[in-house]
């Protein structure tokens, strides 16, 4: 799904500013990640308001768990089984975002990229955490500002220095 939806997206920026298509793979990574992220961000919200489940059914069959848990006011057990499990493959994906600032030529496109990977890191912990059936998981002010500082001296120093 990320395929067709996400990824084109950061392709298309990466072309836009002239990069090497080589960074397609750290871009995808991020861009999957972000959408996952904001799936279970929105899972509930998903789910009552537009009936869409963007939750793996399989695997939250095999928790023990039915489509109808997204219903619910707070988080299954079987459910945060899978949000865990998805996490965990945020947290490998990442490891290839990471190395996107490095990949790209222009300093400008490396510090926003630095710094949505911060924010994306950030999310996941905060969703580790969280219960996004119970409350919004969302990021403080104090979390925007560090991440985008962090970010945009991480990304101008990384820049040009290939993944």
């Amino acid at each position: 799904y990320c395929a067709l939806s996400a990824n084109p997206v950061g392709r298309y920026l990466l072309d836009l500013h002239g990069e090497d298509p080589r960074g397609y793979l750290y871009s995808d990574a991020l861009c999957t990640v972000l959408q996952i992220i904001n799936h279970l961000q929105d899972c509930g919200d998903d789910r009552r308001e537009l009936d869409r489940v963007y939750i793996i059914g399989d695997w939250l069959a095999e928790a023990g768990g039915a489509i109808e848990d997204l219903d619910k006011p707070a988080t299954s057990p079987a459910l945060r089984r899978v949000m865990d499990r998805m996490l965990a493959g945020c947290d490998a994906l990442m490891v290839d975002a990471r190395r996107l600032p490095a990949a790209l030529k222009s300093k400008h496109l490396a510090m926003e990229s630095a710094v949505i990977i911060n924010l994306a890191a950030r999310l996941i912990a905060r969703l580790k955490k969280g219960d996004p059936l119970a409350t919004r998981v969302a990021l403080s002010k104090i979390d925007f500002a560090t991440c985008g500082l962090t970010g945009m001296v991480g990304g101008f120093f990384a820049a040009g220095r290939g993944a």
